[in-house]
Parts: C-alpha cells; structure tokens; sequence
C-alpha cells in the first residue's frame, strides 16, 4: 500500500512540473524560504546554520597549525568533510563517509577553492615549515532536498565569520579569515524540458539529472557537478549556467554581503 501510495505522489508531482507548476506553489526560478544564523558554534574559529525550505545544515570551521604542501609552500590548506547524519534521513547511515557525502563534499571544496574565495597566502605563518589549515565540517541536520546548495550556502557564511586565533599561537593579534569571493551553488533540476531551482526531495526523486554551478561574484563559474543519467543539450546547459549566476547574484546580495561588510 505503502508503494501505491509514493507512485501516486510521484505522478501528481511530476504532472505538476509538466505544467509548470510545483508542489509548494514556487515558481521554477524561486528558492525555498532561507534562514541563516551565525556564530553558533563558540568552539569554533567560525560557523553557520541554514535553513533552506525544511533543510537544515550546520558548518563549524576551525583552524590549526600544519604543514603546507610541498607545491604551495606560502599558502594554508583547506580540508571539506560532509557528514550525512542518520537523524536527518532514514537513507543515512552511521558509519564511515559513503560516496554520497564524500561527492559533496567535493563540490563545495572546489567551489570554494576554484573561485579563490580564501587569500590563502595570508595563512602562511613560516614559508615551507607551517601554516593555517582550516577544516570546513558541514553536518546535514534535516533532509529535505537540495542538500549541496544549502551546504555550499553555510560553508561560504561560516568562512566569513571565521577569526584565524593567531594569539593561541602566539603569532600576534587575532584577525578575521581573509576572504577575496563569495561563491555560491545553484542546483537546477530537469523535469521534462525545464530546468528548476532548488529542488524540493521528492522533486529530486523524480527529476530527470541535476546540474549542480558553483559561481563567484563576477559570475566566473568555479565548479559544476551533474547527477543523473539524461544528458543535457548545450543549450540547457547555457541556460542553466545564466539561470545559476542570477539566482546567487540574489542571495549573496540578501544574506551573505552584510556578512563582508562587517568582516
């Protein structure tokens, strides 16, 4: 009964986005209601909290001393982990990171690092000997779709509240983590022939592929990730790519500019 029942939703939702309509009343081009909250986390060098629509997830950001790579002796090191916690969805595990979180994780690691939203000179401490390295943990706290979005979203707000505790190490005075972009991700969703922003879980269940941009202020793309089988034309492609620098022009300007200025 329980399967008559997840079919049926499936074709009403699908039904619905053939006609251009979806099942919460968005437009195709809307985001779900955000809201972000910083500085939660007080063992944290920085973190953040988003709420986008019912999904929820929680970045902490800290920092310590390392050892740089031997090919960038003057620059700190960015490590990305992606946990996805069993509390937010019954298709969570306990356990190691699955190939899920750890494809994730990557694309909000390459965003941030392709874009060069971090000076990561700056968190040179002695050229070839040590350096800051910061550890960006994103934890999902709810599924309910459009989880690499959310996570990009509260990765880049994190790293904007982040202070490099240079007086722990007695290095000099504290300073705020020196940030040069704000890169955003933006999932488009193919049902059909159209593309969709943001889409919702049961969206994702029966959506065709997924195009997953990662853009900087100046509208550079610093990252793409597809999911799904169905290809895409090179037309949905640009479309995609115009549709996903617009939507983050949006919320950098909503929610994550206030955030510079005050840094």
């Amino acid at each position: 009964m329980s399967e008559v029942i997840a079919t049926l939703k499936k074709d009403y939702i699908y039904n619905l986005m053939v006609k251009e309509k979806r099942q919460d009343g968005r437009g195709f081009k809307d985001f779900r209601d955000i809201k972000l909250e910083t500085n939660i986390i007080t063992k944290a060098e920085g973190s953040a909290k988003i709420t986008l629509g019912d999904t929820q997830i929680l970045v902490g950001v800290k920092l310590q001393i390392g050892t740089p790579f031997p090919d960038s002796p003057d620059e700190g090191v960015i490590i990305t982990n992606l946990e996805l916690n069993p509390i937010a969805s019954p298709d969570f595990e306990p356990g190691p990171p699955k190939e899920e979180a750890i494809e994730m994780a990557r694309v909000v690691d390459r965003g941030i690092r392709e874009s060069g939203a971090i000076d990561l000179k700056k968190l040179c401490v002695a050229v070839g000997e040590s350096v800051w390295t910061v550890f960006i943990d994103v934890h999902v706290l709810n599924d309910e779709g459009n989880i690499i979005d959310a996570s990009c979203f509260a990765a880049i707000a994190a790293l904007m509240t982040t202070i490099v505790p240079n007086k722990q190490q007695g290095i000099g005075e504290n300073v705020s983590l020196a940030m040069r972009e704000i890169p955003l991700g933006v999932t488009l969703a193919k049902i059909g022939s159209k593309l969709m922003v943001d889409p919702s879980l049961d969206e994702e269940a029966i959506c065709e592929t997924k195009l997953t941009i990662v853009s900087s202020s100046d509208g550079s793309v610093a990252g793409m990730q597809k999911m799904g089988s169905v290809p895409l034309t090179e037309a949905e492609v640009l479309e995609a790519i115009d549709l996903a620098r617009e939507k983050a022009t949006e919320l950098r300007e909503l929610y994550l500019e206030g955030l510079l200025r005050k840094g």
